[in-house]
Parts: C-alpha cells; structure tokens; sequence
C-alpha cells in the first residue's frame, strides 16, 4: 500500500527528521566551538534559606496568603 503524501504519519516523520538534522547542526557547532563546559558556582547559603523578597510579596497579594 503506498501512503498519501499528506497522510499524517509521513508529515511527523519529516517533523522528526527536520528537528534531528537541527539537533546534529547545533552539537556539531559546539564541538567546533571548542568551548569548555564550567561548572555553576554554588550558591552561598546564610541562615535558613528563606527570604521574603518583593518577588515573594508580590506573589502573596496575588493569592491572597
């Protein structure tokens, strides 16, 4: 049985197969980068990590806490 062009399945593959080929472009550009990876700095911690910032504030109004 030969598929229909605008069949659903043939139209995913191609999908797939677009976004593998992006995928292989991108990691080849970075191994060509030559960038080294580096680690994140971890956070300093004082006291008990909780703090009530303009951010936490705000979100307390919006949800009536």
């Amino acid at each position: 049985m030969v598929k229909n062009p605008d069949d659903k399945s043939v139209a995913e593959r191609r999908d797939f197969l677009k976004l593998a080929s992006a995928g292989t472009l991108l990691g080849g550009a970075a191994i060509a980068t030559g960038g080294k990876a580096q680690a994140a700095v971890p956070a300093v911690e004082h006291g008990s990590g909780y703090r009530e910032t303009d951010h936490v504030k705000t979100y307390y109004e919006l949800s009536r806490f």
